[in-house]
């Protein structure tokens, strides 16, 4: 059975290399068609041209961004609302729009945490990819976007309690708080090290967050074989939507 195609739908450059990169990279290398909406971040910046890199590493197409600024960064599109601030409306919009172009079987995004550290950019990518999902496949909704399309099922990248303490003390800042969920939630485990060499690579080529320190970076500078026992493995919980006719991604839950 084929892999179904796939949107990731993510906060920032380096979010999809870190929460869904293996993936990502999975349902590229079965051929399926795989793409990434980033919220945050201008085309015109560094960050937007290390996203085209670490895309084509893991063989998800050229860069699809909504435009607006990160919420702890203005410099990252000038001119642009923060994300958080923007009319809800206008950002499930945009990503209506987005989902109605590519027509994805499942969309991949945040968890309702926004992952372990809590962001709130995370979060509201969450809040307006939960929406959007439901919005595009209704005819009145957003007319003007394109032909409705409803996709299978909405995949939520997250962190079981089980793993999030040896995460968090590599992944997550001292004196943070850290989010994970009751290890029952997860519905699927899937252990992504065949695809760990992509991964990696695209985690690191997002050199900007490598160079200043960011999770990037602490990967970056961790032993290899470290490294590879933090991000080998990807946790989702799966939702499920209107069905459609679309295969199910083949993630086997290790035991």
């Amino acid at each position: 059975m084929p892999f179904p195609s796939l949107l990731a739908v993510f906060a920032h450059p380096d979010d999809e290399s870190l929460s869904a990169g293996g993936v990502l990279a999975q349902h590229a290398a079965a051929g399926a068609r795989t793409a990434v909406v980033t919220a945050t971040w201008a085309e015109d910046t560094q960050r937007a041209a290390e996203l085209a890199d670490a895309l084509r590493i893991l063989g998800a197409g050229a860069p699809r961004m909504l435009g607006y600024a990160d919420a702890r960064a203005p410099q990252s599109a000038p001119g642009s609302v923060r994300f958080c601030d923007a009319p809800l409306d206008e950002s499930v919009c945009r990503l209506v729009m987005h989902i109605r172009a590519f027509r994805p079987d499942i969309v991949v995004t945040h968890d309702a945490y926004g992952g372990l550290t809590g962001h709130p950019d995370h979060l509201h990518t969450h809040r307006v990819t939960t929406l959007a999902v439901e919005a595009a496949g209704l005819d009145r909704l957003y007319p003007d976007t394109g032909a409705p399309w409803q996709p299978s099922a909405l995949y939520l990248a997250t962190h079981p309690h089980s793993a999030a303490q040896a995460l968090g003390a590599h992944l997550v800042r001292e004196g943070r708080a850290m989010y994970s969920v009751p290890d029952e939630r997860v519905t699927a485990t899937v252990d992504v090290s065949p695809w760990l060499e992509q991964k990696i690579g695209a985690v690191l080529a997002h050199r900007t967050e490598v160079k200043r320190g960011a999770l990037p970076g602490r990967l970056a500078a961790l032993p290899p074989t470290d490294r590879a026992k933090l991000v080998s493995t990807e946790w989702y919980i799966r939702r499920d939507l209107v069905p459609t006719a679309a295969p199910q991604p083949q993630w086997t839950p290790r035991g």
